[in-house]
């Protein structure tokens, strides 16, 4: 059994088979997928899992180099920004990029995957660029 906080076995598998520069997407309900990425869908019905819960997880195992959200975000200020900001303080998300929300969605069709949570809170997506450990 593992012992790490992750127990998705999809996910798990895909942070595992990450290289330097590959990007992972944590969306929000809404966010669209486009064709051929894949989609690691964990929402059971709004909120659950939330977007910060998630991103959490995903960090537990993830090594991250640095982090792109849609400008909107700054805008309307949705409760997940704060965790975002804290992430980034602390050094766990890397430098921060930001584009427009057309942009990031542009940007996600290169995703290796998107995982989908519960949230509705408008905006809360990222894209992680996983880093080394070494």
């Amino acid at each position: 059994m593992k012992k790490t906080p992750l127990l998705n076995i999809a996910l798990s598998r895909l942070i595992a088979s990450l290289g330097h520069g590959d990007m992972v997407v944590i969306g929000d309900a809404g966010l669209p997928v486009p064709p051929g990425v894949e989609l690691i869908d964990l929402a059971l019905t709004q909120g659950i899992p939330d977007f910060v819960s998630t991103l959490h997880v995903v960090l537990s195992e993830m090594q991250v180099e640095n982090h792109v959200l849609a400008e909107e975000i700054l805008l309307k200020q949705p409760l997940a920004l704060r965790a975002i900001d804290e992430l980034t303080a602390n050094a766990a998300l890397g430098q921060r990029r930001l584009l427009s929300h057309d942009e990031f969605k542009l940007l996600s069709r290169q995703a290796r995957a998107i995982v989908r949570t519960g949230e509705c809170q408008p905006y809360c997506n990222i894209v992680l660029v996983a880093g080394v450990t070494f």
